[in-house]
């Protein structure tokens, strides 16, 4: 590892800035209904698309969510490595305590501790090891195939560790953060409104058991507003019942979200093969989520990988088709208006109501053989590649249904 760090360190400070914003969740496996834990990111960002990489570059192999640019690549936002390590992160705004300049270094730290980490304590020393300042202000969130689940609150000379299976920390087995550090200044940094609206909505999940299917449709799609006390998906609060427009200001998906991610961990023991990567790209109201495995290699679906044509990945340009369409104001501050009316209306035929069933299908599809991976302690990848084949057939069909239909 010290060999991998001394060439890391050579070249971070020639690495690009990226910025980051976020909404995330880790559950431990003690508070989820098959001991599995659970790592969730909404991911905000000026970006506006990003795709998956499998990564075999010498150490251990991953996926990871980057970027859809020429120099995208370089840094990482989200992944998942072969022995079940995974990371995220939300930026920070009330931790760092200097005037370093040239920050913007999470994702490549994120790229290089997949390469390196098995588990929660190496990602401590990999920490220990970078040089000061480590140009970075975040909440590095980690989980691995041990049990151990973690947040960092990380700045240039130092970081505090999160334990999320301690019950002094994290009494109901789970924490969450926004933009904003725990050990920072208080009442600075960014996301109370959504850190205070993500709460109240996993406080009520609680009773139906945390699952990605639940995390995704009813997180990453809640139009909920813990501030204001409106929930746009009710009939009598709806925006439909006046012009159909909204403020789209401080609900979780927002105008920059472009993916939302849950990895699925495993229980201590379990092969770490079977951590599965939730994977949403684009607008997450107006996209779906797909499975990935670190096991099927570079044969992951055609959805979630960089395609030419596009400039991004075909689930990601779909989505973004998609809401533009529910945005379509662009001069100005147009884009903070949200069209309602195409996401959810009376009908039924709101974008997210006519690809929620689709998902719903996308999870049955898979989670019909998850019992039987785990019997087995193995994935089954000439099962999965039949089952890309099927889901091929059903996003197809969605997609380009909505996007040759008129609202």
């Amino acid at each position: 590892m010290r060999n991998i760090l001394c060439a890391f360190i050579a070249t971070l400070c020639l690495l690009p800035w990226r910025g980051e914003a976020c909404t995330s969740i880790i559950i431990s496996g003690k508070a989820t209904p098959d001991g599995r834990p659970l790592m969730w990111k909404h991911r905000d960002t000026g970006a506006a698309n990003n795709h998956i990489v499998y990564f075999d570059e010498g150490g251990y192999r991953f996926l990871g969510l980057v970027n859809s640019s020429k120099k995208g690549s370089r840094a990482v936002w989200n992944g998942t490595n072969e022995t079940g390590f995974s990371i995220m992160n939300t930026a920070s705004y009330n931790l760092k305590d200097d005037d370093v300049k040239g920050m913007g270094r999470e994702g490549t730290v994120m790229r290089k501790a997949l390469t390196v980490c098995k588990t929660v304590d190496d990602f401590a020393h990999f920490l220990d090891t970078l040089p000061r300042p480590m140009r970075v202000e975040a909440n590095f969130g980690v989980i691995d195939a041990y049990g151990g689940a973690a947040y960092f609150e990380t700045n240039n000379t130092r970081y505090y560790k999160k334990d999320v299976n301690d019950p002094n920390v994290a009494p109901d087995g789970y924490l969450i953060y926004t933009n904003f550090s725990r050990e920072g200044r208080e009442d600075e940094g960014k996301g109370y409104i959504r850190y205070e609206t993500a709460r109240k909505l996993f406080q009520e999940m609680r009773a139906d058991g945390f699952t990605p299917h639940h995390i995704l449709q009813r997180i990453s799609r809640s139009f909920y507003h813990s501030l204001l006390g409106i929930d746009l998906k009710d009939a009598a609060q709806s925006p439909n019942n006046h012009t159909g427009w909204v403020v789209d200001q401080d609900f979780i998906p927002r105008v920059n979200s472009t993916a939302a991610i849950v990895v699925q961990g495993v229980k201590p023991g379990m092969n770490p093969e079977l951590t599965t990567m939730w994977t949403v790209l684009g607008y997450p109201p107006t996209s779906v989520a797909i499975p990935l495995w670190v096991k099927m290699g570079a044969k992951q679906p055609a959805w979630v990988l960089y395609d030419e044509s596009r400039e991004t990945a075909p689930l990601n340009a779909y989505a973004d088709r998609l809401e533009k369409n529910a945005r379509p104001i662009q001069r100005g501050n147009g884009q903070q208006y949200l069209y309602w009316q195409a996401l959810w209306n009376d009908e039924g035929t709101g974008y997210m109501q006519r690809l929620q069933p689709v998902e719903d299908e996308i999870f049955a599809l898979f989670d019909a053989h998850k019992a039987e991976w785990e019997r087995t302690d193995a994935l089954d990848t000439e099962t999965i590649t039949q089952l890309y084949e099927r889901m091929d057939t059903i996003l197809d069909k969605a997609f380009r249904e909505l996007t040759t239909s008129s609202l």
